[in-house]
């Protein structure tokens, strides 16, 4: 009898270790899911980090763009990370273009007629701006003039000077960021010239000078500049109704010095030489259509594309016009690149390192936007911003963003991607 009661309380001691064992085990298993890798915790400072240093001077919708790449739960956002490589690998794969580099001309057709100033015209009831009376702000787009669509600055002037002579106010329908707005402007004739005027700087066309960063030869889509094209007096973005871009020769290099950036200096006729359409100004750069598949001396066939993941910090090059239309390939460092799943407009932050670019340029000038930035032999973004204070640094931009606003590849939305 003693030992058969022996023999039971083994068993149950055994049954009760392995019960332990195991209990055990799934609180070490659950423990080491939830606890992120030294390495992983690095990454994530990493990235807030930077985050918090981008989001210095951005706008608001900027600000928001980067908040998604913020972690807030790590043992969530490890897992989704995971799903979101392969999600933009197997999307970029069987992606190929070629390289930009080319210098173009950029001529711009706003949407309706900018504002971009007041003035005081001098009439007989004393010194007035009958447009900022009608509270016009800088910034607003005049979309109408008594119901008709107005486009042009010559459209304007036959409507001021018929309401001047009948006594008659304006109607004007106005764009004032996303929304529409009717407002009433009386013209004052100005004593001095004796004609009708409503007091406002108006402008209907912007040009300049980038670069080319990509090209698809099957539809003929491309990329261009990495940044927003906006208003030189209002800074505000530019709402096209139309454009072209033409063939660009750079004539000269004004060098970049602390605190004030280069600047290319160009040629170009925007009424000839046009290689192609623009049909979308947005934050990643210009986009639209070529007129025909353009050559390229550098590359015969075209590159691989890289998802933001697949950057590294290292050397790298980029592809950029110094001088007359000859398309150069120049050393550079990625200083540092985030990982990003949602896009967001400076993804990489790079350096020159080439002798030759420092000494001609002095670093990254204006006009070089858009000069595409090639890595281990895929393309994987293009230069957009220059430090002031340090003019051989700036910013880049990862291409799969602008390979998403070019239409060549489909955009992720965002509440499947989260």
């Amino acid at each position: 009898m003693w030992v058969g009661r022996r023999r039971v309380t083994r068993l149950k001691n055994n049954q009760t270790q392995f019960w332990l064992c195991n209990i055990l085990l799934v609180v070490l298993t659950v423990f080491s899911i939830f606890v992120p890798g030294q390495k992983n915790a690095e990454e994530q400072n990493a990235v807030a980090a930077f985050n918090q240093q981008e989001t210095i001077g951005l706008s608001k919708t900027e600000k928001n763009s980067l908040t998604y790449s913020s972690p807030i739960r790590p043992e969530l956002l490890q897992t989704a990370a995971l799903s979101t490589k392969q999600v933009n690998s197997s999307a970029l794969n069987d992606i190929q273009v070629y390289p930009g580099g080319q210098s173009i001309g950029v001529k711009l057709q706003t949407l309706g007629v900018l504002v971009v100033g007041h003035h005081l015209v001098k009439g007989h009831d004393g010194t007035t701006s009958p447009g900022e009376d009608a509270e016009i702000n800088v910034g607003d787009v005049i979309l109408k003039i008594n119901g008709e669509p107005i486009k042009e600055m010559s459209d304007i002037k036959s409507y001021v000077e018929n309401a001047g002579k009948s006594e008659k106010s304006l109607e004007i329908t106005l764009k004032r960021g996303k929304e529409t707005m009717d407002t009433s402007l009386q013209p004052v004739l100005d004593n001095q010239d004796n004609q009708y005027k409503i007091g406002l700087y108006i402008r209907d066309s912007a040009a300049g000078i980038g670069t080319m960063s990509f090209y698809d030869p099957i539809s003929k889509k491309y990329g261009a500049l990495g940044h927003i094209i906006s208003d030189m007096d209002t800074k505000k973005p530019i709402e096209i109704d139309n454009g072209t871009i033409v063939n660009s020769s750079v004539t000269s290099i004004e060098k970049g010095n602390n605190g004030i950036p280069g600047e290319k200096q160009a040629k170009f006729s925007a009424e000839h030489d046009r290689i192609g359409t623009i049909t979308k100004n947005s934050p990643y750069g210009i986009f639209g259509v070529l007129d025909e598949v353009i050559t390229h001396e550098k590359y015969n066939k075209p590159l691989p594309v890289a998802s933001s993941n697949e950057v590294k910090e290292g050397p790298a090059k980029i592809l950029t016009v110094v001088k007359d239309e000859k398309i150069e390939e120049f050393d550079i460092e990625i200083v540092s690149s985030v990982p990003q799943k949602f896009p967001a407009t400076k993804g990489m932050v790079i350096q020159i390192t080439d002798p030759k670019l420092l000494k001609s340029t002095g670093g990254i000038v204006q006009g070089m936007s858009g000069s595409p930035i090639i890595q281990n032999d895929k393309i994987i973004g293009a230069v957009t911003h220059v430090f002031v204070n340090d003019p051989t640094s700036g910013y880049g931009v990862h291409i799969e963003w602008m390979l998403q606003d070019a239409g060549i590849i489909e955009a992720k939305p965002k509440e499947k991607a989260a």
